[in-house]
């Protein structure tokens, strides 16, 4: 792995995700993955199935161009309801090990006002870097 987990000196470690991430590679940008299956339908309304199925579409575009979930050094999640994602944090990390394996990238998770899709819940942006 070309990768580097970037950890300040004395910061505690954070659980889930990493502070930063050092990569050299070709750069795949995947643009926001919502919860819905390859023909754009929801299978199901709830939040970690969601969740879910956006991370497997994220990883699919990701294998797409040669690389699997232990490329993905980025993450940026959109969440419509901060207080479900929180409650439901432990499930949530249950699909996302699913996924990802034990890969925790750079992350970010923002709670907006609405996705352009009705139905999604969580929408998730990724940045990998693959091995030139």
């Amino acid at each position: 792995m070309m990768n580097k987990v970037l950890q300040p000196e004395g910061w505690a470690r954070p659980r889930g995700y990493a502070n930063g991430i050092e990569a050299r590679g070709r750069q795949v940008f995947v643009g926001g993955q919502i919860g819905w299956n390859a023909e754009c339908q929801f299978e199901s309304d709830d939040l970690v199935q969601q969740v879910y199925q956006a991370l497997k579409n994220s990883v699919d575009v990701v294998k797409a161009a040669g690389g699997g979930p232990e490329h993905v050094v980025r993450m940026t999640w959109y969440f419509v309801d901060k207080k479900e994602y929180v409650a439901r944090l432990k499930e949530i990390g249950q699909a996302y090990r699913e996924v990802m394996g034990r890969n925790f990238p750079a992350m970010t998770a923002i709670q907006v006002a609405d996705l352009v899709e009705d139905e999604a819940k969580v929408e998730i942006e990724v940045t990998a870097v693959l091995p030139d």
